[in-house]
C-alpha cells in the first residue's frame, strides 16, 4: 500500500493519510502516518528526487560477510590468522599496562556492560564556530570513579517522555563511556614484558583528589558481533573501508606505508596498501595507540610487535637490565580447551598458549615477503629510519620486518576474528527462513510497525543502513532536513538530535590531518578521489547545503536488548526509553533543527506499541551471543573495574594512579554458559525458556595466576598482590 504514496505530492500525500485514519483501524493508521511522516524525510523533494525505500528485511545468512578482493596478497592460511585475531584481541597484553585488551571494552555481547568509572564529561563539546572546547565538569553528585546507577538514566530526563517540550527535570553531557588507562607518558618496551615503561602525568580530568584515575572514552562502546557488516566504523565513520596497513585513515593518511621484502635477501621495500572492505582492521588499529583506550601517550605500533618478540641470546650493553621475557600468547589468561577457536593450543590449567610464540602464529597466517627479512629497521627520536643488518640482540629502536608491520598483521588478523562474530540465528532470522512460529503475534505487530517507522535507518538483514550493502555504490544521498531544503549527507549519518549539535560534531569534525571526515564535504572539495581513493557517485556543487555536523553512524540493533546503554552518549538504558525518544521526536530537534533528519518527528505511538516494538527488538538477540555460545566463546578476562574508594577517595598505589579492582570473566568453551552475564545495571530482558548443553569445565587452580605473574608484570617499583579472581600491583 505504502508503494503507491511514493510519486504522490506531499500535499495530496497527507490528505490520503487523513482519508485513511477514517477508515482503517488505529494501529495501522498510526503506522501509516509514521512511515508517511519517514517517507517525506528521506527525499529530497516528493516531486523533484524519487524516495528510496527501506531496505527489506531479512535473515542475516542470505547476506555474504565482506571480504577485501585482494586478501590472497598477505593472508596466506585464513584460519591460522583468525586463532592469531582471536588471541590478539582478548590478550590482556596488548595494552601498555599489561592487563587491558580489546575485549576490555567488547566482552559482553560484543559491548561493555560495566557501571563504575564509567563516566566522561563533554570532552567533544565545540564552540559556534568549531573550535574545541571541552567540557572537563562532571554532572552534580558524579564523577571519575563514580558508579552509575538506573536513576541516572535517561541522561535527558523529562516530565512527560512522550512530549520533548515538558518540563526538563534533568540533564546532563556526561556521556557513559569505556574506562581505559589512567594517563602516562610512553618511554620506551622492555621487550618480553607486558608492562611498558611510562611515566605517570598529572590528570586534570580523570582524578581523584590528585590520584589519577582511568581515563574514559568520549562515546558508548558499540558492538564487535556484526561489525564487518558496516561500510566505515566508530560513531563518526573515521576507521575508513580502506585499510592502509598502519592506522585508521586509510588514502587520507599520504604517509601511510608499510615495508616489504621480495626475498628474505633482498632490499626492503617502502610500500602503500589498499584493501578495500577492511574498515574492521582500520578499526582494530586505532585502539592500541589510544592514550584513552589502551596505551600510554606515544606508543607506536613497533614497540608492540617488539615486546611480543622473542629475545635474543646475545644482549647489547644499551639493553642492560631490560626485563628480558618472551611473553606467552595469553599468557594471564586461561584459555578453556574446548575453545572453537584456541582450544587446541590450550594449556589448561596454565595459563595461555601451548607450542605458540606470536612470531609463530604471524609466520603461519600471513605470506613471508611481510615478515621475513635479514634486514634491521632502525628509527631515531625524529623518526628517521635506516636499514642495517642485525648485529647481536635489537636495541628498542631497532625492528625486525615482523615488528615494523605488526599494524598491519593486527588489523587483519583482528577483521577475520571479527568477522567470525556473525548474530544470524535470532528468532527474527528463524521467522524469515519460514518459522511462522518462531515469533509471538505481539511480536509481528512490532516488526510491522518496524517495517514502517525504523527501516528506513535500520533497515536491510543488517538493521543499518551503514552496512557494505547499502552504502559502496551510493556514499552519498540528498534529503530534505529539520528546517526543510535539500542537503548531501554521507549515507547512514544522521542527526536525531540526541545532544545539542555543540556537544559533539560525530562526522562533521576533521580526521588528525585537518580534512572533513564527512565525505560529503570531501566531495564538494574536490578531494573525495584522493582522499578515499574511490569516485563519488553524484556530484556535491560547490554551493550545495552539506548536512554532516552531529551525524552519526546508523549503528545494527541485532541483540540490542543486550548491548545498553544506548545511543552515543550512552544515554538511555532500555528500549523502552529508547522507543520513547523517538516518538517524541528526540530531544533537542529545535536545537538541531540546521541538521535534522526530517525524520524525526512525533509518532503518537501508544504504549501498546511501544510494547510491541521493543518485543520485536528483543527477538534480534541471537542466544549464542547471550550464552557465549561459539563462535561467541572466549579465553579468561581479567576486566578493571574502577578503583577501590569512590568518586571522593581512591588509594595511591604509590605512582600517582590509584589501585585497580578487577573483575574474572571465566574462560568459557565452544558449548557456552548456563548463566548469561548479566546485562548493564542488570537489566533484565524477557527471556525464553532454553536448552542448554553447557561445556564440562575442568577445575582450574584457586587463582589461576599465581605462579605466572611476577614483579615484571607490574610497573617499577610495585609488585603484585593476589585478590579474588585476579591481582592487583601494589607498592612494594
Amino acid at each position: 500500500m505504502l508503494k503507491n504514496f511514493i510519486w504522490i505530492p506531499l500535499t495530496n500525500l497527507f490528505r490520503l493519510v487523513a482519508r485513511l485514519l477514517k477508515r482503517t483501524n488505529h494501529s495501522m493508521a498510526i503506522a501509516t502516518v509514521v512511515a508517511v511522516a519517514i517517507l517525506a524525510g528521506h527525499t529530497a523533494s516528493a516531486q523533484v528526487v524519487p524516495p528510496r525505500p527501506p531496505n527489506p528485511l531479512a535473515s542475516l545468512k542470505t547476506v555474504a560477510v565482506p571480504e577485501p578482493p585482494n586478501l590472497g596478497e598477505f593472508v596466506k592460511d585464513k584460519p591460522a590468522a583468525i586463532a592469531l585475531g582471536k588471541s590478539l584481541f582478548w590478550d590482556l597484553q596488548v595494552g601498555s599496562n599489561g592487563n587491558l585488551s580489546c575485549a576490555s571494552c567488547h566482552f559482553h555481547a560484543g559491548v561493555d556492560n560495566r557501571a563504575k568509572n564509567q563516566l566522561s564529561p563533554g570532552l567533544l563539546r565545540v564552540t559556534a564556530s568549531g573550535e574545541a572546547n571541552p567540557d572537563i565538569t562532571f554532572n552534580a553528585g558524579k564523577g571519575p570513579n563514580s558508579v552509575l546507577v538506573p536513576a541516572d538514566f535517561p541522561f535527558h530526563k523529562l516530565a512527560n517522555p512522550n512530549d520533548r517540550s515538558s518540563q526538563v527535570l534533568a540533564d546532563t553531557n556526561d556521556v557513559a563511556g569505556s574506562q581505559g588507562v589512567t594517563l602516562a607518558k610512553f618511554i620506551d618496551i622492555a621487550p618480553g614484558s607486558a608492562v611498558d615503561k611510562v611515566e605517570v602525568q598529572p590528570d586534570p580530568v580523570f582524578n581523584v583528589q590528585g590520584t589519577n584515575v582511568r581515563q574514559v572514552t568520549e562515546r558508548n562502546t558499540p558492538s564487535t558481533i556484526n561489525a564487518v557488516y558496516n561500510f566505515r566504523n566508530f560513531w563518526d565513520g573515521r576507521a575508513q573501508n580502506e585499510f592502509n596497513g598502519v592506522n585508521p585513515f586509510g588514502s587520507r593518511d599520504p604517509g601511510a606505508s608499510v615495508l616489504k621484502a621480495p626475498t628474505k635477501q633482498s632490499p626492503l621495500q617502502q610500500v602503500k596498501i589498499s584493501l578495500k572492505n577492511s574498515s574492521l582492521a582500520s578499526q582494530a588499529v586505532g585502539p592500541p595507540l589510544s592514550s584513552v583506550e589502551e596505551s600510554a601517550t606515544g606508543r607506536v605500533f613497533p614497540d608492540i610487535g617488539q615486546k611480543f618478540d622473542r629475545i635474543k641470546v646475545k644482549k647489547l650493553p644499551r639493553e642492560t637490565g631490560k626485563k628480558l621475557k618472551q611473553l606467552r600468547p595469553l599468557g594471564q589468561q586461561l584459555v578453556h580447551p574446548e575453545d572453537s577457536v584456541l582450544g587446541s593450543l590450550s594449556r589448561w590449567p596454565q595459563p595461555g598458549l601451548k607450542d605458540k610464540s606470536y612470531e609463530n602464529m604471524i609466520e603461519d597466517a600471513f605470506k613471508p615477503e611481510w615478515w621475513d627479512s635479514k634486514q634491521i629497521i632502525k628509527v631515531d627520536a625524529t623518526g628517521t629510519r635506516s636499514f642495517k643488518q642485525p648485529q647481536g640482540a635489537l636495541a628498542t629502536d631497532e625492528f625486525t620486518l615482523m615488528d615494523y608491520n605488526f599494524s598491519l598483521f593486527f588489523g587483519l588478523a583482528l577483521q577475520l576474528y571479527e568477522s567470525t562474530l556473525i548474530s544470524n540465528d535470532s528468532p527474527f532470522d528463524r521467522f524469515m527462513e519460514g518459522n511462522s512460529n518462531a515469533l509471538t503475534v505481539q511480536q509481528q505487530q512490532g516488526k510491522a510497525l518496524f517495517e514502517q517507522a525504523c527501516a528506513f535507518c535500520h533497515g536491510g538483514a543488517e538493521f543499518t543502513n551503514a552496512s557494505v550493502k547499502n552504502v559502496e555504490n551510493q556514499r552519498l544521498r540528498r534529503m530534505r532536513v529539520g528546517n526543510t531544503g535539500q542537503a548531501v549527507y554521507d549515507n547512514a549519518f544522521y542527526n536525531i538530535a540526541v545532544r545539542p549539535t555543540g556537544e559533539d560534531l560525530g562526522v562533521g569534525a576533521k580526521d588528525p590531518f585537518g580534512n572533513p571526515l564527512s565525505e560529503s564535504r570531501l566531495a564538494q572539495q574536490g578531494r573525495f578521489e584522493p582522499l578515499l581513493n574511490a569516485s563519488p557517485n553524484i556530484p556535491v556543487g560547490a554551493n550545495e547545503r552539506i548536512t554532516a555536523d552531529g551525524a552519526f553512524k546508523t549503528p545494527g540493533l541485532r541483540n540490542i536488548e543486550l548491548t545498553a546503554p544506548y545511543f552515543h552518549n550512552g544515554g538511555e538504558l532500555t528500549l523502552r526509553q529508547v522507543v520513547d525518544f523517538y516518538n517524541r521526536g528526540g530531544d533537542f530537534a529545535e536545537n538541531n533543527i540546521d541538521n535534522l533528519d526530517i525524520g524525526i518527528r512525533n509518532l503518537n505511538l501508544t504504549e501498546e506499541q511501544k510494547t510491541s516494538l521493543v518485543l520485536f527488538m528483543e527477538s534480534l538477540t541471537d542466544d549464542r551471543v547471550r550464552y557465549e555460545r561459539a563462535p561467541f566463546d572466549h579465553p579468561q578476562l581479567f576486566v578493571t573495574n574502577g578503583h577501590p574508594g569512590d568518586q571522593n577517595a581512591v588509594t595511591n598505589d604509590g605512582t600517582g594512579q590509584a589501585t585497580t579492582t578487577l573483575l574474572d570473566l571465566p574462560a568459557v568453551g565452544a558449548n557456552g554458559t548456563t548463566v548469561p552475564q548479566p546485562n548493564f545495571l542488570g537489566v533484565s530482558s524477557q527471556l525464553s525458556p532454553t536448552t542448554i548443553t553447557p561445556s564440562s569445565t575442568p577445575v582450574s587452580p584457586t587463582n589461576p595466576l599465581e605462579g605466572s605473574i611476577t614483579e615484571q608484570d607490574c610497573p617499577p617499583g610495585s609488585k603484585p598482590k593476589f585478590v579474588s579472581g585476579g591481582f592487583m600491583c601494589v607498592t612494594k
